[in-house]
């Protein structure tokens, strides 16, 4: 494969991506607690992270620990992929009532939000992708190396600390008529306890011992996080900068193979906005989607229909290389 090109567009600034929105658009403000807890968040796993390499060469890390990590790092990176991103926030397919409140507790275990805010949030970025009103594109400052930089590191992870909140009431309307996923979103702190908490007893358990537990605390619980943190955030960043656009969208988001298997195949990020509801993301010859085979897997099983799959004349009319005329379909 060839390395992922720089998309650097001549575009002026964004403004203000609150400018220009309904009022409706924009939900309460976030309290001083919830911004104080997104910086607990973003940093203890983070710091976490930073004394990995220390920590391994003290004394090391189990067998135990790294299934635990993987195991733990799919189980809720799919919950985001799988669950918030393509069943709630596309309707990719439609999902069986048990499976439907697990992939929303599994992602919540990813710890990046309640899934209505999230979808919220994101439904709102592709209404406005790298536009006035998108919540975190890069290109927000403008497209000189210096407010790209500062771009990136917005639409990485300064955007979650903007006390403005995406309207629910707007931009998540069905959820919210969901009891039984209303609840499940209010239990994000449960959720998110357990995602640390579980990796821990799993791990003291099976070792009968304290620092097992520790152990698996620290590799499978924070540092897991950090890393599925950075790799989502990434999506909103590189994902829009780096990379090539095989097919026409009305924004910069880009494919960024490096992150394909990380990310569960959502850096197939250009085809996503081609064509947001498609429950596969890698189209192309060679592009692993970990994501859509799981879906695939729930739809043989008879736990989700209507799943929309790529649809070939669709995809060649999109293809940036087609004729003149499929550029502006």
């Amino acid at each position: 494969m060839s390395a992922p090109a720089l998309t650097r567009p001549t575009a002026p600034p964004l403004a203000d991506p609150y400018a220009g929105l309904p009022a409706n658009a924009i939900g309460r403000h976030k309290s001083t607690l919830e911004i104080v807890t997104l910086y607990v968040i973003v940093a203890v796993p983070f710091l976490a992270l930073a004394v990995v390499v220390p920590a391994v060469w003290g004394w090391g890390m189990s067998w135990l620990d790294v299934g635990l990590g993987v195991g733990f790092y799919y189980l809720t990176l799919l919950g985001v992929t799988v669950g918030y991103h393509r069943h709630f926030t596309h309707g990719s397919f439609k999902a069986k009532r048990p499976l439907r409140l697990a992939l929303a507790a599994a992602g919540s275990m990813a710890i990046q939000g309640p899934v209505i805010q999230w979808v919220a949030d994101h439904r709102r970025h592709h209404a406005f992708a790298d536009r006035a009103g998108d919540p975190h594109s890069p290109w927000r400052y403008g497209t000189d190396l210096r407010s790209l930089l500062k771009g990136m590191f917005h639409a990485h992870l300064g955007w979650l600390f903007d006390r403005r909140k995406t309207s629910q009431e707007r931009y998540a309307p069905d959820l919210l008529k969901d009891g039984a996923l209303v609840t499940t979103s209010k239990l994000f702190v449960v959720w998110a306890f357990l995602s640390l908490a579980a990796p821990a007893v799993i791990g003291g358990l099976v070792t009968g011992s304290w620092a097992g537990a520790w152990s698996a605390f620290f590799w499978a619980g924070l540092v897991r996080i950090a890393l599925l943190h950075h790799v989502t955030w990434s999506i909103n960043s590189v994902c829009h900068v780096v990379g090539n656009r095989p097919f026409v969208s009305r924004d910069r988001a880009t494919n960024f193979w490096p992150l394909a298997i990380l990310s569960g195949g959502e850096s197939w990020h250009n085809l996503h906005h081609a064509d947001p509801t498609c429950a596969r993301h890698g189209v192309l010859r060679g592009q692993i989607d970990i994501s859509a085979r799981l879906i695939w897997v729930f739809e043989k099983l008879g736990w989700a229909r209507d799943v929309k799959w790529p649809d070939p004349v669709r995809l060649a009319a999109k293809r940036r290389d087609a004729a003149p005329a499929a550029a502006s379909a």
